[in-house]
């Protein structure tokens, strides 16, 4: 069977990457009826493309523009999925890029293996620039072997059962609809969200491991600071989630492995910069955790997502 699929395409301030990323998903051999772009901020899209002709070549790209005080995680990924009437819609991010033009075929299979499958995510591996640190967190993350998870997973698994990105990730418009979709309020994580409610309804989420995309960034220690905030503020928002499971003994689990990747690959020196940044993540975390007993101007220092708050 012959499934409709969108593509949605969130872009801010995007430069040449997003047509390099336009032009892979134009050539990828599933093929994909549109492309909707959510883009915020109208100046620094045109920025781009003004005077290239680069979008006159394209007859399925669909642009939808935003501010940066309406900008949210879920409620600009829910409207745009109202633009698109396909079977299935594949989110992605504007830094991801296909590593080959069988992403979304590969998505669609993993998504339609079984019926019962609300979203599959793909493979993200690391650019040529990435520290040894993030590389090995993507390997610990998105590992080299398919898998489809369940809610009977939950106390093998704990909170991974509810991990799927939305760097790249393909969605089952039915199941979409029949659980509500994205949550219309989100600071971050709105995929997990999205998937841990799926869950929670008797859906199963597919990790595609053969479905790649080349992501990754040399965050700093205060930029994970924030982005740690952010994260434990959408836990606090969504107990229904996360609360049944905690994701602090995966964290530990990730700190200890990499020690021992850096052991094993002798790259010792790397290590205190790792116990750094994992405790700027704690420290974010715990914080963000706990935001409600905070004063608002320091919620809104810790935050990675300032207008939030407005």
């Amino acid at each position: 069977m012959q499934y409709s699929v969108d593509a949605i395409l969130l872009t801010y301030k995007p430069g040449k990457q997003v047509m390099e990323l336009i032009r892979a998903l134009e050539a990828q051999r599933y093929p994909i009826r549109k492309i909707i772009i959510m883009n915020t901020e109208e100046r620094y899209f045109y920025n781009l493309f003004y005077g290239t002709g680069f979008l006159e070549n394209y007859k399925n790209i669909e642009i939808h523009h935003l501010s940066e005080r309406e900008f949210d995680h879920g409620r600009t990924r829910a409207k745009a999925v109202q633009y698109s009437k396909s079977d299935i819609f594949v989110c992605m991010t504007q830094d991801a890029m296909p590593e080959d033009d069988r992403l979304i075929q590969r998505l669609v299979e993993a998504l339609t293996e079984r019926e019962d499958i609300a979203a599959a995510y793909a493979r993200q591996l690391p650019h040529k620039d990435c520290r040894e640190i993030e590389r090995y967190t993507r390997a610990f993350n998105y590992p080299d072997k398919s898998s489809v998870k369940s809610a009977a997973d939950l106390d093998r698994l704990g909170i991974k059962t509810f991990f799927c990105s939305n760097v790249c990730a393909a969605y089952n418009r039915e199941i979409y609809e029949h659980i509500g979709g994205f949550v219309k309020k989100a600071i971050f994580n709105e995929d997990m969200v999205y998937a841990g409610h799926a869950v929670t309804a008797g859906y199963r989420i597919a990790y595609a491991a053969d479905a790649r995309v080349r992501h990754s960034h040399n965050y700093t220690c205060m930029q994970q600071f924030h982005r740690n905030f952010d994260l434990g503020v959408s836990q606090a928002e969504h107990p229904e989630v996360f609360e049944v499971v905690s994701s602090e003994s995966e964290g530990a689990k990730l700190i200890k492995n990499t020690i021992r990747h850096l052991e094993k690959t002798k790259k010792w020196m790397q290590i205190p910069y790792l116990i750094l940044s994992s405790g700027c993540k704690l420290m974010g975390y715990k914080l963000g955790k706990h935001y409600r007993s905070l004063p608002m101007p320091l919620v809104r220092w810790c935050s990675a997502s300032r207008n939030y708050w407005d």
